[in-house]
């Protein structure tokens, strides 16, 4: 999951703390959500709670604190990130069934040797270290299941049938896209291995093209306003003020997410004040 990294406003860093560090990631909608954070709180909570330690001279000095927020809410911004309408998109590298394979057969001679087919791929897969559910039970028919799977975000889905028995072929899906090809069984295995690092790289891609082309300088607050309403993050400049940022929050539902790390520093005219700002922020409407 692409995300941005920096340090919070005044305002928005966490109570009590010398800094909040932040990554903030942008959800499909247009939001942004705080994915995680960092604290550095100084001295001051251990001289609220009177937590010292004897440090090298034998002395007692209050301790240096650091708190660490990184939590399932990472779980929703991977669901949010990565999703569309037929359920989860889940990486390769976090899915609890990385493949699964469906049968489509036509009575139980078939489905035995469908399953001795398969016998041999599921132990391939698992022997590359690749996770694997062959779902040959009849109580749910193929479509039911290829929704079902779907749903769940299951990076690849691999089919036989009894023409695919015939000609040694087998058909694969892949979530990310939803499309489908067949393909030889022959090299199956490796195929298989090196699409899931597809998949995984291609969701991560898409997720970072759409965050880059949702960042957007403005210079006026009025162009601020306007562009706030088509969601993304907003990179402006900023007089370092509570008051401002408070105003900005109050007639846009706008905060200033981070003090970017990585982007560079230059000075301008704050958009609502004209009053010297040291370099640009990042605002966003969040959850």
């Amino acid at each position: 999951m692409p995300v941005i990294k920096g340090v919070k406003s005044e305002s928005e860093k966490f109570a009590g703390a010398v800094n909040t560090y932040t990554i903030e990631a942008l959800m499909q909608d247009g939001k942004a959500l705080q994915s995680g954070t960092s604290h550095f709180l100084g001295q001051n909570f251990a001289k609220a709670f009177d937590v010292q330690f004897l440090d090298k001279d034998n002395s007692l000095s209050y301790v240096w604190a650091t708190s660490w927020g990184v939590s399932t809410r990472l779980m929703g911004a991977l669901i949010m990130s990565h999703s569309d309408d037929n359920g989860l998109v889940l990486p390769p590298k976090l899915a609890p069934i990385q493949v699964v394979i469906v049968p489509i057969y036509r009575g139980e001679e078939q489905l035995a040797q469908i399953d001795a087919k398969v016998e041999g791929i599921v132990s391939a897969l698992k022997a590359k270290g690749i996770s694997v559910k062959y779902d040959n039970t009849d109580n749910k028919r193929p479509g039911f299941k290829f929704a079902d799977y779907e749903l769940k975000g299951v990076p690849v889905r691999l089919v036989m049938g009894g023409r695919d028995l015939e000609n040694n072929t087998i058909e694969v899906m892949r979530r990310d896209t939803l499309e489908k090809e067949t393909r030889t069984c022959d090299g199956i295995v490796e195929y298989v291995e090196q699409l899931l690092e597809d998949i995984q790289n291609n969701i991560f891609e898409k997720a970072r093209k759409f965050r880059d082309a949702s960042i957007r300088e403005v210079n006026s607050y009025e162009e601020f306003k306007e562009e706030i309403e088509k969601g993304g993050f907003i990179y402006a400049h900023w007089d370092g003020t509570a008051e401002t940022e408070a105003l900005i929050k109050e007639e846009t539902k706008a905060t200033i997410r981070c003090i970017p790390e990585d982007m560079e520093a230059t000075p301008g005219v704050c958009m609502v004040t004209g009053k010297p700002s040291a370099r640009r922020v990042l605002f966003a409407r969040s959850y």
